[in-house]
């Protein structure tokens, strides 16, 4: 028996019962087991005496390790462990841990056979004792340990206002692998000798823990079992719960088909929007290329317009110029020659002057207009430029 792992940790007091409830379910499950010398055994947590005891010493010797005042909280939990093991665990098969070896169930021959479901065991003769006015026994939690190997989900003692019946239910998973767990479970106790059956043609059924899996008679029969059952449970068959995951699995491809049809239309109507968009977004984009194309060509033909009108206004102001030119010239002509007929005549000097005055302000009006000329040729020049500017950069 291997113990090494769990003997450099120790425990206090108000751990003992855990501690216990850990070596007990170990003892249960065969992960620890027992060495024998022949017809007796050694106790496997006194490794440094050897002694060989008998069964009912090595239960006294458990006894009296586990109630010893002076003993390690580890020692005590250990021995307590073993001394419940030795009166319960052991005499309950005929070898150490067999209750703990699964054994495969065979092929169900009757698949229209009402079992309770969801999967429940029936466990009986759970060991139970008075105290303190009701009887008590082993808690869920420990008795699920002990068939953790069944894998059940937990372990229901029944109690009544008496206590403790002696009696449990044990649940199982719902689906397909909770009931091999649970024929596991009943196939076990019958081939040690402790199932329904064996329970129920024994006149003395001892100490042994009987177990099997809950069907029609234990549902429709009368007790705390049933009630449980009853409250708990509904009858079905393998073929009701088969036939029942086919019209489950029925209406789901039923409803994932109708969630891809109801999905495949949604796109549908997507897609047509797209093409709608689409189609209407490429129609706005070629408007927009025809008016920016109209636009530009329109501001071309602007610009054009406005060079001719430019030039032609440059070429009519440089013939005036070129007139008011010829006619100032004309009139210094004839200031000149005002001036030497005065110089030959007195006579007319008054006059002369007076035209002379004349010709002075006709001068004077003429250099206003060529100033007021060259002003406006500036300003045609200037718009001439703004045009080349706006034809070198067309709208886009």
């Amino acid at each position: 028996m291997d113990h090494s792992s769990d003997e450099d940790t120790e425990i206090s007091d108000s751990e003992i019962d855990d501690y216990e409830g850990k070596i007990y379910a170990r003892l249960m499950s065969g992960d620890l087991k027992l060495n024998k010398n022949g017809e007796n055994y050694i106790c496997p947590f006194c490794s440094s005496k050897k002694k060989n005891y008998s069964k009912s010493s090595l239960v006294q010797h458990a006894s009296g390790v586990s109630a010893a005042p002076n003993r390690e909280a580890k020692e005590k939990a250990v021995h307590r462990a073993l001394f419940k093991y030795l009166k319960n665990g052991l005499a309950k098969s005929p070898e150490p841990g067999s209750h703990a070896t699964p054994v495969e169930p065979q092929p169900l021959q009757n698949r229209d056979e009402k079992f309770v479901w969801p999967w429940m065991g029936v466990l009986v003769n759970v060991p139970t004792e008075w105290k303190d006015g009701r009887q008590i026994g082993e808690s869920g939690n420990r008795l699920k340990e002990q068939l953790s190997h069944f894998c059940p989900l937990r372990v229901i003692p029944l109690w009544t206002f008496r206590g403790h019946t002696g009696n449990a239910i044990v649940e199982f998973g719902k689906d397909w692998n909770g009931f091999r767990n649970a024929r596991t479970f009943e196939s076990h106790f019958a081939a040690g000798g402790f199932g329904k059956k064996d329970w129920i043609g024994k006149k003395n059924q001892g100490s042994e823990l009987y177990g099997w899996l809950a069907r029609a008679e234990d549902y429709n029969s009368p007790g705390i079992i049933a009630d449980h059952l009853r409250k708990n449970g509904d009858l079905k068959s393998v073929n009701d719960l088969a036939k029942e995951g086919a019209r489950k699995n029925d209406r789901l491809v039923a409803n994932l088909a109708n969630q891809i049809e109801v999905k495949n239309r949604y796109l549908q109507e997507l897609e047509c929007k797209y093409s709608e968009t689409t189609a209407s977004l490429e129609k706005m984009m070629g408007q927009r290329e025809q008016l920016l194309q109209s636009y530009n060509e329109e501001i071309s033909k602007m610009q054009q317009l406005a060079r001719r009108h430019s030039q032609k206004i440059i070429d009519e102001n440089q013939k005036l110029r070129s007139d008011l030119e010829a006619k100032m010239n004309d009139l210094d002509v004839r200031s000149k020659q005002l001036d030497e007929i005065a110089a030959k005549s007195d006579y007319d000097r008054r006059s002369l002057e007076q035209e002379k005055q004349k010709n002075a302000i006709k001068s004077s009006h003429l250099k206003l207009a060529t100033l007021e000329q060259q002003k406006a040729d500036e300003n045609v020049l200037k718009l001439v430029e703004e045009q080349k500017v706006c034809t070198l950069a067309p709208v886009i």
